[in-house]
């Protein structure tokens, strides 16, 4: 029997979480009642039958009941029954442009603001995220890749840590990404949009990507740059965060941070890699 546990902020996938399971096999259930699932997971282990993996969602619409979830948690570890936690996570600005782009109201909407009821719900669900076995933060994930990471910890069942990795390349002149947490900035390299036929080309293609590294400052840059997000990456897992992003911005987003962000992603994307990996080009059809 696998029961997966899955809970997180508003916005930040649950359902889409949910559906994945679904279509790997799991039986699922949202928004059981809580004073049921001890009950639920009773019939569960007591019985063997082809429900042998189990989604069920937890979330905020539980009210004032998502408190008895540490009971019942604890009961379940009492008479060995065995769960995991799948905590989905965002950060604010991004959960808030998503609820206005859907035009839905937020669960907790007796607040103020958007984000006053996003902090509400992080403080009353923050019991369960210190609980949880795996977190997946979705603010820069699309569907396709949150897939990837569920199906790679709960099917192919690989070991996972909670960090995900995001590069990106953007232009400065249209502004640094705000949830960048480390920037590179790259215009001190070679330059190709001062070479005619390279000029409307991007880091997408072998003869920008040529011109930018065929220099030894590139070289250099780039052996420092991979050396150190190397050396950061275990410690970032250690201190338990969960979402890396790296910028690498030059002036217009097209040429030599899309040529580094490329070559970064190159060399830190292995399959037995212990974080999660995606590479974005903010700027590069702007």
């Amino acid at each position: 029997m696998r029961l997966v546990i899955v809970t997180g902020i508003s916005g930040a996938g649950k359902v889409t979480a949910l559906k994945i399971f679904e279509d790997n096999g799991y039986y699922c259930v949202d928004n059981l009642p809580i004073d049921l699932i001890e009950s639920f997971a009773d019939i569960l282990f007591g019985q063997t039958n082809e429900k042998n993996k189990v989604a069920i969602g937890v979330d905020i619409r539980s009210g004032k009941n998502l408190e008895k979830m540490s009971e019942v948690l604890k009961n379940m570890k009492a008479k060995e029954q065995n769960y995991e936690i799948l905590f989905l996570d965002c950060n604010n600005n991004t959960l808030i442009k998503r609820f206005k782009e859907t035009r839905r109201s937020h669960p907790m909407g007796d607040r103020d603001s958007v984000e006053n009821e996003i902090n509400e719900e992080r403080a009353k669900l923050e019991f369960l995220r210190e609980q949880a076995d795996y977190i997946i933060d979705t603010s820069n994930l699309l569907v396709k890749e949150l897939r990837g990471e569920i199906e790679k910890i709960f099917v192919l069942n690989r070991d996972y840590r909670n960090l995900f990795v995001t590069i990106m390349s953007f232009g400065f002149k249209h502004g640094v990404p705000a949830d960048c947490d480390l920037v590179f900035d790259v215009r001190f390299l070679p330059n190709p949009y001062y070479v005619p036929e390279l000029k409307h080309k991007t880091g997408n293609q072998k003869e920008v990507q040529d011109y930018v590294l065929n220099s030894p400052v590139s070289h250099e840059f780039l052996n420092k740059l991979v050396d150190m997000i190397k050396f950061l990456i275990p410690n970032y897992i250690e201190e338990g965060k969960n979402q890396l992003v790296i910028g690498i911005g030059c002036t217009g987003g097209h040429h030599r941070s899309v040529t580094i962000a490329n070559e970064l992603y190159n060399q830190l994307n292995s399959s037995d890699a212990s974080y999660g990996i995606r590479l974005s080009h903010r700027d590069i059809d702007r």
